[in-house]
């Protein structure tokens, strides 16, 4: 493919937009996109963030993903990456979520924070994440994906969103100071099998360093978490693909029990 050939930051947003709308897959855009870096990926997902927000979407929180160090050295990375979450995102707790509304779903257990303060230093501590944190809860983020077959690398996820779906919520608020997001353990089951199992150390070792890197990272980028947002702290565990309608429980030690139901 040929310089003249190459896709422009706004085609590329138009192509995954297109996508999202049609409930279909394009080609992986890491070998196709004009100046490929990560810095030109998050410029393509801002683009469609912005148009998203135009057209009335209400940005809930972040997502965090590829707190794994596993899932990392399989991309070629040495950070994170984050998404955004709007409200037509969330799905309730149980609720019953139509294969047909998703493209190629996968799950992860995850911890969320929701914020109660305003996140807007430079560099964050521990004591401003959980001061600043209101509760936890558990939480099933079902990603997707608009890259065929989830051919991706870093720029292609980063570009889709973070590879962004829906997200669930469980409904028993829990405060910090009443559980360890260290060493809590995470138990998925899909019937009576389990299919994924680790615990807080597997997102960068604690979900509180995922939060740390967030609020920082989202103060640099001039759109800082604040007071109400949702903080999907990253997968406690290995992702699940979802082929057939099934149910998923977490449990996670600690914070108690959400689901997610695919009809």
């Amino acid at each position: 493919m040929g310089a003249a050939d190459m896709l422009s930051i706004e085609a590329a947003a138009a192509e995954l937009k297109s996508a999202a709308l049609g409930g279909g897959t394009i080609a992986p855009l890491r070998e196709r996109l004009a100046g490929v870096s990560g810095e030109t990926a998050y410029a393509v997902q801002d683009i469609n963030t912005r148009a998203w927000l135009a057209e009335g979407r209400r940005l809930v929180g972040r997502k965090i993903g590829l707190t794994s160090l596993a899932v990392q050295a399989q991309l070629g990375v040495d950070q994170p990456d984050f998404g955004m979450l709007f409200a037509d995102m969330a799905v309730g707790d149980g609720e019953a979520v139509a294969l047909s509304r998703l493209i190629q779903p996968k799950v992860e257990a995850e911890v969320a924070l929701v914020i109660g303060r305003d996140l807007t230093h430079e560099r964050h501590t521990y004591a401003d994440i959980i001061g600043a944190t209101e509760y936890a809860l558990p939480a099933i983020e079902i990603v997707d994906s608009r890259i065929a077959n989830w051919n991706i690398k870093f720029v292609d996820t980063v570009a889709d969103n973070a590879s962004s779906g829906l997200f669930v919520l469980g409904g028993r608020p829990v405060r910090l100071h009443d559980i360890d997001l260290t060493a809590c353990a995470m138990r998925m089951k899909r019937g009576e099998a389990v299919v994924s199992q680790g615990n807080g150390r597997a997102c960068l070792g604690s979900p509180l360093n995922a939060a740390i890197w967030l609020a920082d990272t989202m103060v640099r980028c001039g759109r800082p978490l604040l007071a109400g947002d949702i903080v999907l702290t990253g997968a406690l565990g290995p992702m699940v693909a979802v082929t057939e309608p099934s149910r998923y429980d977490v449990s996670i030690d600690g914070l108690g029990t959400v689901s997610a139901l695919f009809a």
